[in-house]
């Protein structure tokens, strides 16, 4: 496969993560949760109620005024019943058969400098998406449940290692090695350098 020269970075495992230029996709975020509390009539403090996120914070988010970070965004996909991948793939539009590199949302975790792509986004009809993350070497990102009961994930990892903890029970993953499991309860990701981890995730609606 043919990659833009302009993206490279995306996909090389020890990239340097402070180098990226970063897009519009917070405001765009903000503005689909805003969008998303609205179509369900809950007021801000509901919201707040659910998803266990101060009701300041998230003004504040929808207002874009500050960006989510990947364990705060994953209580708001609990609370509104979507993986992280279709969220983001909600503010780009319904996505083409073909989705270009270039095209591949990317998002950024502000507070631990995660990197997560949508090489193939959620589509209507469609029940798996694939990702690609990469973990910068020494960082932990802490999930407090899944988005939907009974998730089905594939984590194939592609460079670097993994402590990956689900269920209580703490696997570590290096290159090449694939971990499959269905997701009920919190997940840990820790990247216990000294390269970052680099992994491709295969997500299935149960």
């Amino acid at each position: 496969m043919l990659v833009d020269a302009s993206r490279i970075r995306y996909i090389i495992p020890h990239m340097d993560i402070a180098s990226t230029t970063p897009t519009d996709l917070d405001a765009r975020l903000a503005a689909r949760l805003a969008s998303l509390r609205a179509e369900r009539g809950w007021s801000l403090d509901t919201l707040a109620e659910r998803s266990g996120v101060s009701r300041t914070t998230l003004s504040r988010l929808e207002r874009g005024e500050t960006s989510p970070t990947a364990s705060l965004l994953g209580r708001l996909c609990t609370a509104y019943g979507r993986t992280m991948s279709r969220l983001i793939a909600e503010t780009e539009g319904e996505a083409p058969q073909h989705v270009r590199a270039v095209d591949q949302a990317t998002w950024i975790d502000p507070e631990t400098g995660f990197r997560r792509r949508g090489v193939s986004p959620p589509a209507t009809g469609l029940d798996a998406e694939l990702v690609e993350g990469v973990l910068p070497a020494g960082k932990t990102i802490n999930y407090a449940a899944p988005a939907v009961q009974g998730l089905e994930q594939h984590i194939w990892m592609l460079g670097g290692t993994l402590a990956l903890t689900v269920d209580g029970k703490t696997h570590h993953l290096e290159p090449g090695d694939c971990l499959r499991f269905r997701l009920f309860g919190p997940t840990q990701f820790t990247a216990p350098g000294p390269t970052n981890a680099h992994y491709a995730l295969v997500v299935c609606r149960p």
